[in-house]
């Protein structure tokens, strides 16, 4: 997918800088012996590029393995592409709270693992600390202003950081259509790495025990 009038960018000094410091952070975890560690900035992952997950995720690994640490590492780039697959999707429309430029790398990041994005919403929100402080029930409207009439699942939220929780089960339910966000994509990995039941009740069809069992709970043709 192309997003209009926007030029994709590579990811900002910021982004690059938090990456950087991705293996001191995991140092510094790895003697309180956790079963998972995960990375939960999406866009910082993203924004480096197609299967940049995988990287990160090795790194961390690597680091962690050196001090004596097993634990399962998870990416929330890397579990949202997984959660798309874990529904059975093959075409998703997202919701970010980023600028155009940045949606657009998500966008590439997601079709580069075969997976179509048939619309993207972006709410050009540059304060990462206003991310945090959206309306989580607002996610309920902006589902209307995609067109899903194609997708077989819903991003309500492709940013952790995002609060979409609230909305995910109610936003469902009126478009008939499986929702998933980049956090519970993120708790369904690592609650699957933990040996954990994948239940989360009213978090969406990720959440709900069926995923990844051949079903797809809530599918149908989205409606505006």
């Amino acid at each position: 997918m192309q997003l209009t009038n926007t030029v994709p960018v590579n990811a900002s000094p910021e982004l690059r800088a938090m990456n950087a410091q991705t293996g001191r952070a995991a140092l510094e975890l790895a003697d309180a012996r956790p079963d998972v560690v995960v990375t939960a900035c999406l866009v910082a992952i993203m924004a480096q590029g197609p299967g940049y997950h995988c990287t990160a995720e090795d790194e961390i690994t690597a680091v962690l393995r050196a001090e004596g640490s097993r634990a399962a590492v998870v990416s929330s780039a890397g579990a949202l592409l997984d959660g798309i697959r874990a529904l059975g999707a093959a075409r998703v429309a997202i919701v970010t709270p980023y600028l155009k430029p940045l949606t657009q790398l998500v966008a590439d990041c997601i079709e580069d693992a075969g997976i179509e994005v048939v619309d993207a919403l972006s709410l050009e929100v540059p304060d990462n600390l206003a991310v945090a402080r959206l309306d989580p029930a607002d996610p309920r409207e902006h589902r209307r202003r995609l067109d899903l009439s194609r997708a077989d699942a819903l991003v309500l939220s492709a940013c952790v950081q995002m609060p979409s929780l609230p909305s995910i089960q109610a936003a469902q339910e009126a478009a008939g259509l499986p929702m998933l966000s980049a956090a519970t994509a993120t708790a369904y990995r690592a609650l699957v790495e933990l040996g954990l039941p994948a239940v989360v009740p009213g978090a969406g069809s990720l959440l709900s025990g069926r995923a990844g069992a051949g079903g797809q709970e809530g599918a149908g043709p989205g409606q505006p």
